[in-house]
């Protein structure tokens, strides 16, 4: 009897909106919104989107910095 390979987690992403068909296909649950953090991936949309983006990671690096200390 052969196992079943396990499933990847469902990820929650968002992206640019034309790759939101092929990231559900893939898979992904796309979320339409400027930042989407799961877990240990950051993702965000567009260029009008950084400002956020970038906080986000200067947190997530300060987070992961203070882990260490």
């Amino acid at each position: 009897m052969s196992k079943r390979p396990s499933r990847t987690p469902i990820l929650r992403i968002t992206s640019w909106p034309s790759l939101e068909t092929d990231l559900k296909n893939a898979g992904g649950q796309w979320s339409d919104e400027p930042v989407v953090i799961d877990g240990r991936f950051i993702t965000s949309r567009k260029p009008e989107d950084i400002p956020v983006f970038n906080m986000e990671i200067e947190k997530a690096l300060s987070q992961t910095a203070g882990a260490r200390a």
